[in-house]
C-alpha cells in the first residue's frame, strides 16, 4: 500500500527528504506529488484553487488503484483533509498538520494577509521568488527550514509558484480552505492530525484540538517543533507516522 506525501508552499517536493530519509527502512512504497505549479509545472488554464487542486490530488489517488495512507502538509495538508472529505475510499488513513485552519476562529497569518492583496502580494512574490537561489534559500533559512533542505526547495522556486500562490490564496481568502463540506466527514478513515507546538502559521493549538475532535483524528504533539518539523527533528516526525500507521488495521 503506497504512502503519499503532499507537501504545501512555499515548497516542492524536496522539503520531504529528511523524513524521508527515516521512513525508508520501513516504508519502502512512498510516492512524493508535487502540486501544479509547487515543484511541478503550472500547465495552462489549471485553476490554483482549492477546488483545482482538490480535483488535481483526487485524479492522482484515483491511479494507483487502491487506497493510501496520505500524508499533507501545509496547503498540502489542506489539500488532503478535502480529498478525505469528498473521496474518503481513496485513501486508508490520512495526516495533516493545518487542521487549525478549518476551525471557525481561524485567522489568516500576516504573510497570507499580505499575498491575498492586490499590489502589495504581487511585489512580494516577485521578491520572493524572484531572487538568486542563494537569496531565496536565506529566506527559508531565516523562517525555520533547514538551510541544506532549503538550498533545495529554494532551486525549485519560480516564478510559475509566484503565480499559483496568489491565485490559490486569494481564492481561499473568499471562500476558505475547504469545499464547504463538514469536517467531520472525515472521520470516515483513520486520521492523525501533527500539532507542532512552535507553528503559528495554522491555527493556536485549541483551533488544532478542537478541529481535531471534530475529524474524529488523533493528535501527534511535537513539543518545540515549528512549521517545518519534518526538517527539524525528522526521526521523531517517522516516529509519530510508524506509531500512527501501526494502529491500522
Amino acid at each position: 500500500m503506497p504512502v503519499v506525501f503532499v507537501h504545501g508552499n512555499p515548497e516542492t517536493a524536496a522539503v520531504w527528504d529528511p523524513l524521508l530519509a527515516e521512513l525508508t527502512p520501513s516504508r519502502s512504497d512512498v510516492v512524493r506529488l508535487s502540486p501544479p505549479g509547487f515543484g511541478a509545472p503550472l500547465p495552462a488554464g489549471f485553476g490554483a484553487t482549492p477546488a483545482g487542486y482538490h480535483d488535481w490530488l483526487a485524479g492522482e489517488l484515483a491511479a494507483f488503484g487502491e487506497p493510501v495512507d496520505l500524508v499533507g502538509h501545509d496547503l498540502g495538508g489542506a489539500h488532503v483533509v478535502n480529498v478525505v472529505l469528498s473521496h474518503p475510499d481513496l485513501v486508508r488513513s490520512w495526516v495533516s498538520d493545518v487542521l487549525g485552519a478549518y476551525d471557525p476562529g481561524y485567522e489568516w497569518h500576516e504573510l497570507a494577509r499580505r499575498w491575498q492583496t492586490p499590489g502589495i502580494g504581487e511585489a512580494d512574490v516577485a521578491a520572493r521568488f524572484g531572487g538568486t537561489v542563494a537569496e531565496r534559500t536565506a529566506v527559508l533559512v531565516e523562517r525555520g527550514m533547514g538551510r541544506a533542505v532549503a538550498a533545495r526547495v529554494a532551486a525549485g522556486q519560480d516564478e510559475a509558484m509566484g503565480r499559483a500562490v496568489l491565485t490559490l490564496y486569494r481564492s481561499a481568502a473568499s471562500g476558505g480552505l475547504g469545499l464547504g463540506l463538514p469536517l467531520e466527514r472525515a472521520a470516515a478513515r483513520p486520521g492523525l492530525a501533527i500539532l507542532a507546538t512552535a507553528d503559528h502559521v495554522v491555527g493556536t493549538g485549541e483551533q488544532r484540538r478542537r478541529s481535531a475532535a471534530r475529524a474524529g483524528a488523533r493528535v501527534a504533539v511535537l513539543d518545540g517543533a515549528g512549521h517545518w518539523w519534518m526538517t527539524e527533528d525528522p526521526a521523531r516526525a517517522a516516529a509519530a507516522l510508524t506509531g500512527f500507521w501501526a494502529t491500522i488495521r
